[in-house]
């Protein structure tokens, strides 16, 4: 049983692993892995709005200070603004509470270690091992009390305001702005940051509720910003998801812009500059086709890595790239330990005022047409034993032949099957991912 994906634990808050004496378990790991070593013994806990974040919050705080670590709780914070106090402070480890895009039943936990990057391997297998191992004696005795939740730190945000703010190319007075916090964890910095940068910031979904994060709002439901956008004559728009490391934009027309198109943007102003290093980008495997060509035309190479900006981070370090990204939204720059969406948007936002053109004319970047399916499963069987899934990727590679790309994979965060098609002909894609489709769920009814 694998409990770590690829962006940490992540399930329905309440029930194993992120019932409170596993958290708790957590908590005490962490803490004991601090303890152990020379470095410093103080851990930065934050998290984002859900319902459930507080209370897991204070049973990690048991837990570390059980083992003698001290506590740094910034509250609502975003997870790359975790990881940055991290650094701010030269703590020991941080910890994020957030399943990020997810619904408000889910909940998530996020470690980092002393470099503000998540937690290597090994050490979350060892984790894995302590919370599967203690298990059946949570069931039997149903965990420990929470204790009193900690309290939060008002500094600790203000220091990642500052560390956003040195990084911010050029000031945005003359640029509008509408963002979308999710009701997420950046719902007050996200837009005070680009106030401070000197944007005229109009925030929409920026009262959490506790159970309204994600819903039918931010990075994976960025209609209402992208036409908000458009009718309120703003210079650009952009949507977070549930701790801001995802940011997807529209331009001033209300076209909506992925990673892909971020990474165009971004690549292509620092080649311009003569900043651009010669490691070129990274992107992964979802990303489209269009991306790579277009880079290739400017003589940049796009290296591709598995999905999850851990991987993506992994790629940038073994090829010197200085920038990387996921279709999704995650965009990982050199000055941020994590995927920022809100730096993300700083970095944007700058390139657009500072080119004097609207955000439309930057977006030259031509796809090609691609389709994303996503299954929902109640088991993960390797493709491999489904035989009609098989002969439906046979078919759809003979089909396409060598024209596009098809990819089925696992979500390391949902219980999902995702389907990517892309190809020269929409209608021919949107028919093999029809047929996909039908033979996963035949397969997996």
């Amino acid at each position: 049983m694998k409990l770590f994906g690829t962006d940490g634990l992540r399930g329905r808050a309440g029930e194993f692993p992120l019932d409170s004496a596993s958290v708790t378990t957590v908590g005490r790991e962490v803490g004991r892995r601090l303890s152990a070593g020379p470095g410093p013994r103080t851990v930065v806990l934050g998290g984002d709005t859900r319902v459930s974040t507080l209370d897991l919050l204070s049973r990690l705080a048991g837990g570390v200070s059980a083992e003698g670590c001290a506590i740094a709780c910034a509250g609502v914070l975003t997870t790359p603004g975790v990881a940055e106090v991290v650094l701010g402070l030269r703590a020991g480890a941080g910890i994020s509470v957030s399943a990020s895009h997810n619904p408000f039943e889910d909940n998530g936990i996020k470690i980092f270690g002393s470099d503000g990057r998540k937690w290597p391997d090994a050490w979350e297998e060892a984790l894995e091992a302590a919370l599967l191992s203690e298990r059946d004696t949570h069931a039997a005795t149903g965990g420990e009390d929470a204790g009193m939740p900690p309290a939060s730190d008002p500094g600790l945000a203000e220091m990642y305001l500052a560390r956003l703010a040195e990084h911010v190319p050029v000031s945005l007075h003359n640029i509008n702005i509408v963002i979308d916090a999710g009701h997420g964890a950046a719902y007050k910095l996200g837009p005070e940051a680009l106030r401070r940068a000197g944007a005229q910031v109009l925030p929409m979904h920026d009262s959490p509720d506790g159970r309204n994060i994600n819903d039918g709002c931010g990075a994976l439901h960025p209609e209402s910003m992208a036409r908000t956008t458009r009718e309120r004559g703003a210079h650009l728009g952009v949507a977070l998801d549930g701790d801001a490391d995802r940011a997807i934009f529209a331009d001033e027309t209300g076209r909506i812009l992925d990673g892909d198109d971020v990474l165009w943007i971004i690549a292509t102003d620092w080649k311009r500059k003569g900043i651009l290093a010669p490691g070129g980008v990274v992107g992964t495997v979802m990303s489209n086709f269009g991306l790579e060509a277009a880079l290739e035309r400017e003589g940049i190479a796009l290296h591709r890595a598995a999905v999850g900006d851990r991987n993506v981070a992994l790629k940038m370090r073994e090829t010197g790239a200085p920038i990387g990204g996921e279709t999704s939204g995650h965009v990982l720059l050199p000055f941020s330990p994590a995927g920022d969406g809100i730096q993300t948007a700083l970095v944007v936002a700058s390139i657009a005022a500072e080119s004097g053109a609207p955000l439309s004319r930057l977006v030259t970047l031509t796809k090609v047409p691609q389709l994303l399916r996503n299954v929902r499963v109640t088991r993960k069987v390797p493709l491999e034993d489904m035989p009609a899934v098989g002969a439906a990727l046979e078919r759809a590679r003979r089909e396409l032949d060598h024209t596009g790309r098809v990819l089925l994979r696992y979500s390391g965060t949902e219980p999902l099957l995702r389907i990517m098609v892309e190809g020269l002909n929409a209608a021919q894609v949107s028919q093999i991912a029809d047929a996909l489709e039908t033979a996963v769920r035949t397969e997996l009814a």
